[in-house]
């Protein structure tokens, strides 16, 4: 059957902090941006997808009523922390089906320390290739960590070209208000901060965070009901998850590589483009290590050169690609079930014009990019 066009036509997210706000709070503050934006009554959305890791039953249907919005179809998501993104995709299948014209995708996350570890305690018994999960740092920290040095060994990245990768976002979000982090450091900085897990010192792992995101998503034709002629579109997406076989990789197949290998690689098949027609990148850097070998993953370079665009500038104002320039997760921050929505709100504001100091200059595609262990 023949895919719909899907337009995105409203974004809002929260500032992204640790705050002692109600989750229904931010989810308002965010579903109300994203409305405002859209010039979309409440009661025109017909259904509403809800992501968030930590919280109760139902999450979803409370923070909607707190806004006097009910009588729609919510889903529940929880898809660790691609949550966010997992729901805008449901909201994109929903359109591009033909099953709907309006819906709401939202996330939402009230974060606490060291959920991970409690999430993947049996994930040593259950695939049998974990990391030791009882390690003192962090599980995550050490998962990608490992996934760091084995890109180290294999191809000579060194420590201080994943510690680039952090001052260049932390550079980023210094123009976004949003940002958990809006300071600059230096290389110098990163590499003496405290070290976490060899290579990842402090500031090369990304926070934990409290914030919402939401987006409207609509078919082409109701779109242009609203009054927008030249609504954002998403041309392409994919959703993949690890084959067996990504295991035997060793670290780099635990945080990911391959499915972001074919999650890419459909994605650019979809929409008849590549890694040269896309100007700015939302990309998933939880730890500095990652956003570098997802630029192999998602075809910026060949693998193992990596490290060569961050030293080339390549990514960042001037380069080939501006790559997180909402500061990323590493610093704008990382509630998990908002996550998603906030890359997708950065991109659409990218893209119509609206990012302010961020702007990327003659951006016209975006690619979005979220990992969920």
């Amino acid at each position: 059957m023949a895919k719909r066009d899907v337009c995105v036509i409203g974004v809002g997210m929260t500032k992204f902090e640790r705050c002692a706000r109600d989750f229904t709070d931010l989810v308002r503050e965010a579903v109300n941006g994203a409305l405002q934006m859209s010039g979309v009554a409440p009661e025109k959305l017909e259904q509403a997808f809800a992501g968030y890791v930590n919280g109760m039953s139902t999450q979803g249907q409370r923070a909607l009523y707190s806004m006097g919005i009910g009588g729609l179809p919510v889903y529940n998501v929880h898809n660790y922390c691609s949550t966010g993104s997992t729901a805008l995709h449901l909201g994109y299948q929903a359109i591009a089906s033909g099953m709907n014209e309006c819906v709401l995708a939202f996330g939402f996350e009230k974060m606490e320390k060291g959920p991970l570890e409690k999430q993947l305690a049996g994930l040593k018994e259950t695939i049998g290739a974990a990391p030791d999960v009882d390690k003192k740092p962090p599980i995550a920290a050490v998962m990608f960590g490992d996934g760091g040095r084995q890109h180290m060994e294999k191809y000579g990245t060194t420590k201080e070209q994943f510690a680039k990768v952090s001052v260049k976002n932390h550079r980023h979000s210094v123009n976004n208000p949003r940002s958990q982090y809006q300071e600059a450091c230096s290389l110098e900085e990163v590499l003496a901060a405290r070290m976490v897990y060899d290579p990842l010192t402090i500031l090369q792992c990304c926070p934990t965070s409290d914030g919402a995101g939401a987006a409207i998503l609509c078919s082409e034709e109701f779109a242009k009901k609203q009054g927008l002629s030249r609504p954002v579109k998403i041309v392409a997406q994919a959703m993949a998850t690890d084959k067996m076989e990504d295991f035997a990789m060793g670290p780099l197949g635990m945080i990911g590589v391959g499915m972001s290998q074919r999650a890419a690689k459909a994605v650019y098949e979809q929409a008849g483009l590549g890694p040269k027609d896309v100007q700015v990148i939302e990309l998933h850097d939880c730890f500095s290590t990652n956003e570098l070998v997802t630029y192999e993953s998602l075809g910026l370079c060949e693998e193992g050169q990596g490290g060569g665009l961050i030293d080339e500038d390549q990514v960042t104002y001037g380069g080939k690609w501006v790559v997180n320039p909402s500061g990323g997760l590493l610093s704008k921050g990382h509630p998990l079930g908002a996550t998603g929505l906030a890359q997708c709100a950065e991109l659409v504001w990218q893209l119509t014009g609206k990012a302010d100091k961020r702007q990327v200059e003659g951006a016209r595609v975006g690619l979005q990019h979220n990992v969920g262990l």
